[in-house]
C-alpha cells in the first residue's frame, strides 16, 4: 500500500492512494470503512459489533468518528481498543499528522504503538508496568519450566545471580537503563565468575522481554564485567584428576574439559576456533595481540574427542562460556573432583608442557604469550610440524589412557 498525503487550499489533509489496499484488522478489533464520494473525512471508525438481534445477527454500530486518513482511523480504533479513546481526540491525531507532514515519526504513531503494547499486556493479563522481579519470574518459568531439562547447577546459579541483583528487583523493568544495570554489577563485591553469571541473566532477561513486548530496547546488551578476571592465577588439574577425567571422557562436558587441558586456549576462544581435522590443528584466540590467530597442533590423545565432538555437535563449543562454566562445575562435582575453572585447563596445558620438556618458546607461542625477545617474537617462525613435534612430547600415563 502506498499513500501520498497532500494539504488542500482549505488546510484539509487528504490521502491519495495507489492500489487501495489496507492491512487486515484482527478479529474483534472493529472496522475502518472508506465511504464513497468526495468527503472531507472519508474514513469511518466503527467499534466491534457485540450485540445481536433475535436471529443471531450482529446489530450495526454507530461510528466513533470520521477522519481524513486510514492511519488516523487506525490510531483512533487502537486507542478505543486500549481504553484510552475519548471523543474528540481524533482532532489531535489529525493535527499531529498534518504538522509532521509524514516526514518524521508522528505522535499519532507513538500513540498507536503505546496503545498496542497496552492491549497486549491486557491480553496477557499483565499489569501496566512490570517490575524487574516480575519479568524475572516470567523469564524463569519460560526457560526452566517449559519442558526442556536443565541441570540443577544451572538452575541454582541462575537463582543465585538473580539474588545478587536484589537492588533492581522493585524497579520498573521498562524504566531501567544500561547505567542502572551496570551500576549494580559494578557495586557487587563478588568474584568475576559470579559477576559473569549476573550479566548473563540480565542479557537473557532482556532477550525474553523484547520478544514479549515487555521493554522498548535491549538495555542489557552493553552491560559487562569491568574488573580483572580473578581466574587468571589458576590451579592445574593433578595427574590423579586427569586420570579421573580420562576415565569419564564419554561425558560431553568432561570431553570438552580434556580438550581444553591439551589445547591451551581460553574458554572464549572455542566459540570461534577454527578446527582443521584433516591437517590436525586449531587456529584462533582473541585475548591479546600475541594471543590472536594462534596455531596449535591437535594432540593425538584428544584428536578422537575433537573429531567426535565436531561430528556430534558441529562445533567445539555450542554454548556460551558462562553456561559451560556451570556445566563444568556440575560435572566435576559428579565425578568427585574439586572445583576447577575453565582457566585452570589452560594452566594444566602449561604445566604439562613444562613436565614433559616442551620447548619454552614453543610453549609460550601455543599459549598465546609473548616469547620475550624481539628476535623470536618477530622472526621466530615455526612450522606446524615443528610445533607438533613439541606438543607430542606430552605423554599420557597408562592410567590416563582411555579403556576400550
Amino acid at each position: 500500500m502506498v499513500h501520498i498525503y497532500t494539504t488542500t487550499s482549505s488546510g484539509i489533509l487528504e490521502e491519495v492512494e495507489m492500489k487501495k489496499k489496507y492491512p487486515r484488522l484482527p478479529n474483534g478489533y472493529g472496522q475502518i470503512r472508506k465511504l464513497s464520494g468526495k468527503r472531507r473525512n472519508p474514513f469511518g471508525v466503527y467499534p466491534p459489533q457485540t450485540e445481536e438481534d433475535e436471529n443471531g445477527r450482529r446489530l450495526p454500530v454507530k461510528a466513533l468518528c470520521y477522519v481524513p486518513t486510514w492511519t488516523a482511523a487506525f490510531a483512533v480504533l487502537t486507542a478505543y481498543k486500549a481504553g484510552t479513546y475519548t471523543p474528540g481526540m481524533e482532532a489531535d491525531i489529525i493535527t499531529a499528522e498534518r504538522e509532521s507532514g509524514l516526514k518524521s515519526p508522528s505522535s499519532a504513531l507513538d500513540a498507536i504503538l503505546a496503545d498496542y503494547a497496552r492491549i497486549r499486556r491486557a491480553t496477557l493479563g499483565l499489569p501496566e508496568s512490570l517490575t524487574f522481579a516480575e519479568v524475572y519470574d516470567l523469564y524463569f518459568r519460560d526457560k526452566f519450566e517449559s519442558g526442556k531439562q536443565y541441570s540443577a547447577a544451572l538452575v541454582n546459579s541462575t537463582r543465585a545471580a538473580y539474588k545478587n541483583l536484589t537492588p533492581l528487583h522493585d524497579f520498573s523493568f521498562r524504566g531501567l537503563k544500561t547505567d542502572d544495570l551496570q551500576a549494580v554489577v559494578d557495586a557487587c563485591p563478588l568474584k568475576h565468575g559470579s559477576l559473569e553469571m549476573m550479566v548473563l541473566v540480565i542479557k537473557q532477561m532482556y532477550r525474553y522481554a523484547l520478544a514479549h513486548d515487555l521493554c522498548d530496547r535491549d538495555y542489557g546488551a552493553h552491560v559487562s564485567v569491568r574488573i580483572p578476571d580473578d581466574d587468571e592465577h589458576g590451579v592445574p588439574f593433578t595427574e590423579e584428576e586427569l586420570v579421573t577425567l580420562w576415565n569419564n571422557s564419554d561425558d560431553p562436558t568432561v570431553e570438552m574439559i580434556l580438550i581444553m587441558c591439551y589445547a591451551g586456549y581460553r574458554i572464549a576462544a572455542y566459540k570461534t576456533l577454527e578446527v582443521n581435522l584433516e591437517e590436525r590443528y586449531f587456529r584462533g584466540g582473541n585475548k591479546t595481540a600475541s594471543g590472536k590467530d594462534v596455531v596449535t597442533p591437535i594432540h593425538s590423545a584428544i584428536y578422537p574427542l575433537v573429531a567426535r565432538r565436531i561430528a556430534r555437535d558441529g562445533a567445539i563449543l555450542t554454548m556460551l562460556p558462562n553456561a559451560f562454566r556451570v556445566h563444568m562445575y556440575a560435572a566435576l562435582e559428579r565425578i568427585d573432583i574439586q572445583k576447577h575453572t575453565p582457566h585452570d585447563c589452560k594452566h594444566t596445558f602449561s604445566a604439562l608442557c613444562e613436565r614433559y620438556g616442551v620447548n619454552e618458546r614453543d610453549r609460550k607461542r601455543m599459549l598465546g604469550h609473548r616469547v620475550g625477545d624481539i628476535t623470536n617474537d618477530v622472526y621466530g617462525h615455526r612450522t606446524l610440524e615443528d610445533l607438533r613435534a613439541e606438543i607430542e612430547k606430552i605423554k599420557l600415563s597408562k592410567a590416563c589412557q582411555k579403556r576400550e
